[in-house]
Parts: structure tokens; sequence; C-alpha cells
């Protein structure tokens, strides 16, 4: 049956664009689990390396996505830019496959060069879409994208709407992080981190503890520690050392030590010929030593350093029924009811 729109009245327009517009939500509207992957640095890889190299990190990307997607039951909808954009049918699907895609990384990251590491980061949003099954399209799409935006390195996020879509055993796996302006959204986003890696947690700040001098750790996977502040006009280390005691200098070497991001932690690689402790243990030139939350390097015998975890964060309302209660390093976030 064909329907002459210039000879419909005004009102039968109306009326057919409201029937329309039924049908259309009827078959094609659904709530589905929003996801995009962003790698993290790409612009300057590609810069640095050139567009070879850069494609390389893109398909290894897309590779690993590809293997763990399907037993998630998600898909690619679009890989326009530098990351992905999937939907799965679940939220605890879509962190399920974003937790093992970043164990994953991780792992193959770990038989290759730290300047060509993969590095992602990830958002995910609940929401109501318009979707044939292969399109998927509507302001949670965009919303989405720009939370995933907000991400640090290797980090996922997700929004409120996301996170009340958890169940129990993912939930208290999320810290509540400070609501963010994002563009072209009318209020402030609260969101969440999802904590997929589950191991203890890292050293992010060092204490000297001669000086009492208190240095971030960056978020890098190799940091490099040692006296020396330029080489060649270049930055030579992430953090350089200054003991207390200036007389104490040249036993700290130019470059002392470096950390790396292993599949178990943090390793430390001694780098020096002077005397580098961990824990009360000699780690010899060219070998390596984990590092921990509490751990105690002494340099030379001049400089110790002290690792240590985020600080305590202070309670966070997750919503009306469940209330987010951080603890001290080492332990989980978990809900309980609000006292009536």
């Amino acid at each position: 049956m064909s329907i002459d729109l210039e000879t419909m009245s005004l009102t039968e327009i109306i009326r057919l664009r409201e029937q329309l517009s039924e049908v259309l939500l009827r078959r094609f509207e659904r709530n589905l689990a929003l996801a995009f992957t962003d790698v993290v640095g790409s612009t300057a890889y590609f810069a640095e390396f050139g567009d070879e190299a850069g494609r390389g990190l893109m398909q290894r990307h897309l590779d690993h996505l590809q293997q763990v997607l399907p037993a998630h039951e998600g898909r690619i909808v679009d890989t326009a830019g530098d990351g992905a954009f999937m939907c799965f049918r679940s939220v605890d699907q879509a962190v399920n496959a974003l937790t093992e895609l970043q164990r994953q990384i991780l792992q193959a990251n770990s038989g290759r060069p730290v300047q060509h590491h993969l590095t992602v980061r990830s958002g995910i949003h609940w929401g109501s879409v318009l979707t044939d099954g292969v399109v998927v399209s509507g302001d949670a799409v965009n919303l989405c994208a720009r939370v995933t935006s907000t991400g640090h390195p290797k980090e996922v996020r997700l929004t409120k709407q996301a996170f009340l879509e958890l169940s129990g055993p993912h939930r208290i796996l999320c810290n509540t992080l400070p609501p963010v302006e994002l563009k072209g959204i009318p209020r402030p986003v609260e969101m969440m981190q999802f904590r997929w890696d589950q191991r203890a947690p890292l050293p992010t700040w060092i204490q000297v503890r001669e000086s009492g001098e208190r240095i971030p750790l960056p978020e890098k996977p190799l940091i490099t520690f040692g006296r020396l502040k330029e080489h060649h006009g270049v930055q030579a280390n992430d953090i350089v050392l200054l003991p207390a005691n200036p007389q104490h200098q040249a036993m700290i070497s130019r470059w002392h030590f470096e950390i790396r991001h292993a599949l178990d932690g943090l390793q430390l690689g001694a780098l020096s010929d002077q005397t580098t402790e961990v824990d009360g243990r000699l780690v010899a030139k060219g070998t390596t030593a984990p590092v921990r939350v509490g751990s105690v390097v002494v340099l030379a015998g001049v400089m110790t350093l002290e690792f240590h975890a985020a600080e305590v964060e202070k309670p966070a309302e997750a919503d009306r029924h469940t209330v987010m209660l951080t603890v001290p390093p080492g332990g989980f976030q978990l809900p309980i009811k609000p006292i009536s």
C-alpha cells in the first residue's frame, strides 16, 4: 500500500508520524550496555614510530577485542578513531569482557619493549538506544564516548546508570569518582571506577625516610630512578634521587634502578653497581625483585625509599540503597545498608 504524502492533510501527516514513532520505538528501542575503548597515546605513537607501526598497534587492540568479546556476547559496532564502540546485553558482560581485555593486554605487553606497549582505557554506560541489530544510535552512545575520554590509562569507568545494573559481586569492586562535567551534558555525570585488577594495591607514592619528602609515582609502565636529571638536554630519570646528605650524592648512580609493571605487580630492576636492597634482600645489577605497598628500598646504604599506596578516601554514597565505604589499602569496598 503506497502513501501519497503530497495529498495528505496536516492532521493525517501528524497522525502518521505518531504511528511511525510508536512502531519505531516498539521495534528498535532497546536498553543495552554500551562500551568504548580508546588506545592511549596513539597520536604520539604514530608520530614517533610511523604509520606502519601505528597501524600495527591499532590492529593489536582490535585482535584482542575479537578474542574476548564472543565469550561475553559482545560485538563491535564501530571502530572509528583510535578505539572501538561495542554493545552487550548486560553491564556484567561488559565489565567481564573489558577485564579480560586488560589482562590479555598486560600479558602481551610483558613480551614487548616498553615503548611499544599497548595501553587502553574504557568506559561503560547503560541506556536506551535505537538498534536494528547492526546500527546502534542515540544520546547514550555519545555520553558513553565522552565518559571514556575522561579515563586514565588502563582504567575502566562506569556511569551511575551502568553501576546500578551491576550484580553485587561486581558492585563491591567499584570506587566512587567525583562527578565530571562533560561537553553537551547539562549536569555533572556521576562515575565509578571498576577495579578490574583485583590483586593487592600497587604503590602510588614513595617517601624518602631520611628527609620525609613524598614523591608521587608517575602513571607509566616504566619508571626510572637515579641522580641524573638531564642527559644531552633530555630528561634522564622520571624520579631524581637527592640524598638528604649532599656528601652522599655521588653514591647514588646516574641511573640506579627502574620499576616496571608486570603480571604479578611491580618489579624493580637494578641498573647500578652500587648496592640496591629491597626489603632486606640485595638485588644485583641486571636482576629484579617485586616491590609492594610497604616495601623498603635502600640505595648504597645512604638513601631509604618507602613505598606507599594512595591515601584512604572518604565514604561516598553510590545510591539511596547502597553506600560504598572505602577501607584502608588492601581492603574492599563493601555495600552496607544505611541505618534507618
